[in-house]
C-alpha cells in the first residue's frame, strides 16, 4: 500500500530552457495536456541542474482562486527550486489540486493522483535550514520511520498559514510567499492549480 506524504506531527502538535530579463519563462508545457493521473510516476530521475543559482527566480502560482507569487530561494535549496522550476515549465501543475487543507497550518498540493500518495517517480535531496515563517513553501515528505535521509516528495509541497517553527529542521523550505497570501488564506480543498509561470531576473 503506498504511504501518504505528510507533514510530520512533531511534539503532540500537529523543462529546460532559459528566460532572463524578468520575462516569463516560454515554452510548450508538453505535460499539460497529459491528464493528471498519467503524470505519477512519469520521470525515472530527478532533472539535471540547469538553474543559475546567482540569478532570483519567482514563481507565480496561477489558481481558480487568484494568484500567488513565490520568491524561490535557490541560494539556499538549489535542488528544490530546479526541480520546481522544471515542474513548472514542463506543465506537470497544470490542472492539479490543493489535495489537503488545514486551517491556520498548511495547504497542499502538487499530488497529480490528488490523494497524498503521488509523485513524478522520484525524490529529492534534503535541503534543510530556511524557516516556516507564514508563507513558507516547503516540500512535503514521508516519516523519518521510513525516510531517516528526510528526502523530500518530487512533487507534493506545502504552503504555511501560518509560522510554523516546530517543522524547523525537519522539511525543506525552498521559497516564500511575496503576493497573493491572502489567496492561499481562500484555497479550499480541491482548488486547482492553473499553470504556474516562472520570471527570472
Amino acid at each position: 500500500m503506498k504511504k501518504s506524504l505528510i507533514l510530520l506531527v512533531v511534539a503532540g502538535a500537529l523543462a529546460f530552457g532559459a528566460c532572463s530579463g524578468g520575462k516569463k519563462s516560454a515554452g510548450t508545457a508538453p505535460l499539460a495536456k497529459v491528464p493528471p493521473a498519467q503524470r505519477n510516476n512519469y520521470y525515472k530521475s530527478e532533472p539535471p541542474m540547469t538553474i543559475d543559482t546567482s540569478k532570483s527566480y519567482e514563481a507565480v502560482i496561477h489558481t481558480n482562486r487568484g494568484d500567488i507569487t513565490v520568491q524561490l530561494r535557490a541560494d539556499k535549496a538549489p535542488h528544490g527550486v530546479n526541480n520546481f522550476v522544471f515542474l513548472a515549465r514542463q506543465g506537470f501543475y497544470n490542472g492539479l489540486t490543493f489535495h489537503r487543507v488545514e486551517p491556520g497550518f498548511v495547504i497542499q498540493g502538487g499530488d497529480p493522483l490528488g490523494t497524498g500518495t503521488g509523485g513524478p517517480g522520484y525524490t529529492l535531496p534534503a535541503e534543510i535550514g530556511l524557516k516556516h515563517e507564514k508563507g513558507a513553501v516547503a516540500w512535503a515528505r514521508l516519516p523519518d520511520s521510513v525516510n531517516p535521509d528526510r528526502r523530500s516528495s518530487g512533487s507534493q509541497f506545502y504552503i504555511t498559514l501560518a509560522p510554523t517553527h516546530f517543522l524547523d529542521g525537519g522539511y525543506s523550505v525552498f521559497g516564500y510567499v511575496v503576493k497573493g497570501m491572502d489567496v492561499v488564506e481562500r484555497i479550499q480543498k480541491g482548488d486547482k492549480i492553473e499553470s504556474i509561470d516562472i520570471i527570472v531576473k
